[in-house]
């Protein structure tokens, strides 16, 4: 079993009602690229973690178009929230209607094997411009949410703990957040996240730092394929 990751799917549809080559023309016919890299990738016993902004849809039943074409692909699906994830309902709600193809990570840990997954949607980061007293409180509330997943993958006792985000933890090497010491702490070996886009991603800290391996996973900063995490 592999554990590969991958986000900012951004589905609307087919037709789209959002093309995504308005922001590069990289983005062009992105769906297509995903499944034909998903399905040379992924086998049906692999986990895939997807890490945020899976559908542009507006409701939770606006969505099952786009998650009936996920759910065809291969292999077992982790669904964490992101910043435009704006059909994500209450879990119960979420598992009644599409529990039978996908999991969902919120305020828990979820088991594949004997890694532990984790994750939050996160948030703004205090060195953001313009970081207001509003963002603090999300910034705090999500670091809770991470700390609960992790308190559960530690009654666990995994191999290993991967951390899935939408939001980067970090952005600079030396930047101290919550989440990073939260990863510290917990002795966290893998964080992945997606939400940067473009040229931004070089902006992005990718790599070793304390022992945690952070990684950059957002579609189209991966040329639309799945990045293998272990």
């Amino acid at each position: 079993m592999n554990i590969y990751a991958i986000g900012d799917l951004h589905l609307s549809g087919e037709p789209p009602t959002k093309p995504m080559e308005v922001f590069g023309e990289h983005w062009l016919g992105h769906k297509e690229k995903i499944k034909e890299n998903w399905l040379a990738t992924v086998k049906a016993d692999d986990t895939v973690i997807i890490c945020g902004d899976i559908s542009w849809a507006m409701g939770i039943k606006n969505a099952a178009e786009d998650l009936a074409w996920l759910a065809r692909l291969p292999g077992r699906k982790l669904l964490l929230r992101g910043n435009h994830d704006y059909w994500w309902s209450s879990l119960a709600k979420m598992q009644q209607l599409y529990g039978e193809n996908f999991e969902f990570l919120q305020n828990d840990c979820i088991m594949a094997g004997d890694t532990a997954i984790c994750g939050t949607r996160g948030w703004v980061l205090p060195s953001s411009e313009n970081f207001t007293a509003e963002d603090e409180k999300i910034y705090k509330r999500e670091a809770i949410r991470l700390e609960m997943s992790l308190k559960a993958a530690a009654k666990q006792n995994p191999a290993s703990i991967i951390v899935a985000m939408h939001y980067p933890p970090l952005f600079a090497a030396e930047e101290h957040t919550l989440f990073t010491d939260l990863l510290e702490r917990y002795q966290v070996q893998y964080c992945v996240y997606g939400h940067i886009h473009g040229e931004n991603h070089v902006l992005t800290f990718e790599g070793e730092r304390a022992s945690v391996n952070y990684k950059l996973v957002s579609c189209d900063t991966q040329g639309f394929a799945l990045t293998r995490i272990l």
